[in-house]
């Protein structure tokens, strides 16, 4: 991937995504972690051993985003779960 020296972080990080993306991965850009230094991106191959798991308070439902974003993950062959503490 070649890079102008004027190009800014962002607009390179979108370029990667979407040729990630294109080869099939399953992309997510963190913006915020409980850990520091966590690289910018997660790329997750097709039927990988990778869990997600959403957590919700008893009683609780998970938003339309939330089971729409659930649904494309397992479109990919993650795992994806609602844990409800």
């Amino acid at each position: 991937m070649k890079e102008r020296k004027d190009e800014s972080e962002q607009s390179i990080q979108r370029r990667k995504i979407k040729q990630l993306e294109t080869d099939g991965y399953y992309v997510i850009k963190l913006v915020r972690t409980n850990k520091n230094g966590i690289p910018d991106l997660i790329a997750i191959p097709r039927n990988s051993d990778v869990l997600f798991i959403e957590v919700k308070k008893p009683g609780k439902k998970r938003t339309k985003l939330q089971e729409f974003r659930g649904e494309e993950l397992s479109l990919h062959g993650i795992d994806v779960q609602v844990y409800y503490g």
